[in-house]
């Protein structure tokens, strides 16, 4: 069981490490100098992962196999929510997420974090790949509840740390200085993701 746990957890690490739109949304947050908003928004992430995560088990994919069209709709709601989002960063200027106050609540943030990552069905895709691909052929309740957990855990560590490294004082003076340029930018990469997806479902549903 060990083997088959590390071999999931290098997966997951290395799929949180690269850029997207988690991963933006906290840092972006925290560095922002709203440190409480970025943890909620992690944890929002950390539901989300938990949700899909299990999803996968349970066979969310052959669902989505059966039912394509379930998924190009998820798929579909997730672009517009993250071009709905790169639009508030591009006209906040020296606002960020959220609110258009100084603050955003703990709740605002926890539900930013949990939409941003429950409306892109490729976590789903990428548990259940993953799981696919490393469960045996008949996976025991416990590997399936360890696996789970390592996951809900692993997003938890990660994101917990970008809100924590990113509200340290240094990377907060560097990003109030840039602060206009930086919300920019974080609405163009977010943008791109959400025409991504956009783009994904409508070539999906040409084929």
């Amino acid at each position: 069981m060990l083997p088959i746990l590390i071999t999931i957890w290098f997966l997951h690490v290395a799929a949180m490490m690269s850029p997207g739109a988690n991963v933006l949304l906290v840092s972006q947050l925290a560095a922002s100098d709203r440190a409480r908003s970025a943890v909620f928004a992690a944890l929002g992430v950390t539901a989300g992962a938990a949700i899909w995560s299990v999803c996968a088990v349970l066979g969310v994919n052959a669902v989505f196999q059966v039912f394509p069209g379930l998924r190009l709709a998820l798929q579909v709601a997730g672009g517009l929510y993250l071009l709905y989002v790169a639009s508030r960063l591009w006209r906040s200027g020296a606002a960020a997420l959220g609110n258009s106050g100084p603050t955003v609540s703990s709740l605002a943030a926890f539900r930013l974090g949990f939409l941003t990552n429950i409306t892109n069905p490729k976590s789903a895709l990428f548990f259940g790949s993953v799981f696919a691909a490393s469960f045996p052929a008949e996976p025991s309740g416990v590997l399936q509840t360890a696996a789970v957990a390592m996951i809900v855990l692993n997003a938890l560590c990660w994101h917990m740390l970008l809100a924590y490294l990113f509200s340290r004082e240094r990377v907060r003076t560097a990003y109030s200085r840039t602060r206009n340029v930086a919300n920019r930018v974080a609405s163009v990469a977010v943008g791109t993701l959400g025409l991504g997806l956009l783009a994904a479902s409508v070539r999906e549903a040409r084929s």
